[in-house]
């Protein structure tokens, strides 16, 4: 295995690959190799596509040498999560329902990052349909954290953050209705980007005109996830809410002195429920921030009746996508998908109209306070990891919590408001597990968050508490065969 190239930053990889100094073909080798490697001891892969990806390899290299301009993501192995549909590849959505289902084609995004050159190498471990924060399902298995693999690696996008943290693929996708890209990212010490709605198209979400879902880069470092997205992002005429945008927004470096920057922070939005070992956590995270900035200061938001809000509107995508499976046989559901559409049901016209009422009410009142700052900045997960063998979070502080998701309230309440936030690696927190903190930028200023991101990330490093952890490879060698044990039939993998 060649760790070298395996450890490649995605920039240097793409640098060195349009120079000649490195091969698709050698950088792909690398990571295949550490998948076959780690792989057993995370389970973050779903299905794979090797061989596939060795053509395409071997064609991005014979492009070079014909001299042929190479696209954004020249010869970069990718994984793309399994939620997302890939032509000619198992796409399972963690769900029994389509442990055999081959898309024919590659849905809008990945459409644009294989055209921009990106190879895909395997799909990513999620939970079934994406709903939840711990990535298991009954095709898979479960994925464990690169840190500690008996721990919940978070979701659902946890397959891509393990596959980021140990090294296995430079570039990984995600999607994110409630925290989805920015919780797994945080558990495993990477960076998690939720885009504005819109800016990354999607051309299969049967509620169009919906902001709450969205798909967006994963990586280990702010210069790698700008640049995924520039690959991602633009005009798709099936996606209502996409718009056309350049490029160069993304991959043009804007540099930021950290020490100008105004910080609003906050530990729970006034809302949201928070474990006090990790409240305590994001103080002293905050204490240290505070000495490479102009501004730190606590801000006073007020973001309470955000809860039913949420519960509303997630509820309306569950209705939309699963009416006629439930119908057809709700035994094939998992009882988080099931939870959800059975919610969904129940509600009436007045319930959704309530909450799009409080919806806008909140988001009026949250932009008030980010044009005061740079950023908002609030921890990302309410609580360090916890066993992947617990479908999900009872209580937090001894207090019983009353969906599988309110202990996601830090990511949801910012889903609602469609500011764009990433989820930046912090160090590690009280139980010696990586921390994020979530970062919030002003209204379809993406861009901007993630210029404030790669000055903060600049910053942080070299600073003990606040840099971003790596786990340690080596105690990643053996398998760990629970992570398998909940997989009651193999899949089909094309």
């Amino acid at each position: 295995m060649d760790d070298t190239l395996a450890s490649l930053s995605a920039v240097d990889a793409r640098r060195l690959i349009a120079t000649r100094e490195i091969s698709p073909v050698e950088l792909l080798d690398a990571s295949i190799a550490r998948i076959e490697a780690l792989n057993p001891s995370v389970n973050a892969m779903a299905a794979t596509c090797f061989e596939r990806a060795r053509i395409e390899a071997r064609h991005a290299e014979h492009a070079l040498m014909r001299g042929e301009t190479p696209g954004l993501l020249h010869g970069l192995p990718i994984g793309v999560k399994d939620l997302e549909e890939t032509a000619g590849v198992l796409t399972t959505y963690g769900s029994a329902m389509y442990r055999d289902h081959v898309p024919e084609a590659d849905n809008a995004m990945v459409a644009r990052i294989r055209a921009a050159g990106a190879i895909v190498t395997a799909k990513t471990n999620t939970p079934e349909m994406g709903a939840g924060a711990n990535t298991r399902n009954v095709v898979w298995g479960a994925t464990g954290n690169p840190f500690a693999p008996l721990l919940n690696a978070g979701g659902s996008s946890g397959g891509s953050a393990v596959a980021l943290a140990t090294g296995m693929l430079p570039l990984c996708t995600g999607s994110d209705t409630g925290g989805s890209l920015r919780i797994p990212a945080a558990y495993c010490g990477v960076v998690g980007f939720r885009p504005s709605p819109g800016l990354v198209p999607g051309d299969r979400k049967n509620l169009g005109w919906a902001p709450i879902t969205v798909s967006g880069p994963m990586a280990r470092t702010v210069a790698d996830t700008r640049l995924l997205l520039a690959a991602q992002a633009g005009f798709d005429a099936r996606d209502p809410l996409s718009y056309e945008v350049d490029a160069d927004t993304f991959t043009k470096h804007r540099p930021i002195d950290a020490a100008t920057l105004r910080i609003g922070f906050t530990e729970d939005f006034g809302t949201c429920a928070l474990d006090d070992a990790t409240r305590a956590t994001f103080r002293k995270k905050m204490a240290a921030v505070a000495r490479h900035v102009a501004v730190c200061e606590p801000v006073d938001i007020d973001m309470r009746d955000s809860d039913r809000c949420f519960d509303v509107i997630r509820a309306q995508n569950f209705v939309a996508q699963f009416r006629e499976a439930y119908e057809r046989d709700r035994s094939l559901l998992g009882p988080n998908t099931r939870a959800n559409y059975e919610m969904g049901v129940k509600m009436t016209l007045a319930d959704v109209v309530g909450a799009h009422v409080t919806q806008t009410r909140l988001y009026r009142r949250f932009q008030e306070h980010v044009q005061r700052y740079d950023v908002i900045v609030s921890p990302t997960t309410s609580i360090t990891p916890f066993p992947w063998s617990q479908w999900h979070l009872e209580a937090i502080n001894g207090r019983p919590l009353d969906t599988y998701y309110r202990w996601l309230g830090l990511t949801y309440v910012i889903s609602m408001m469609t500011n764009p936030a990433l989820s930046l690696p912090c160090g590690m927190d009280h139980a010696g597990m990586p921390f994020g903190l979530q970062l919030v930028g002003a209204l379809r200023g993406d861009a901007r968050v993630l210029d404030i991101a790669e000055a903060l990330e600049t910053a942080f490093a070299g600073d003990e508490s606040l840099e971003r952890p790596t786990p340690d490879l080596s105690a990643l060698r053996a398998p760990v065969p629970q992570l398998k044990s909940i997989v009651t039939h193999p899949p089909v993998i094309v």
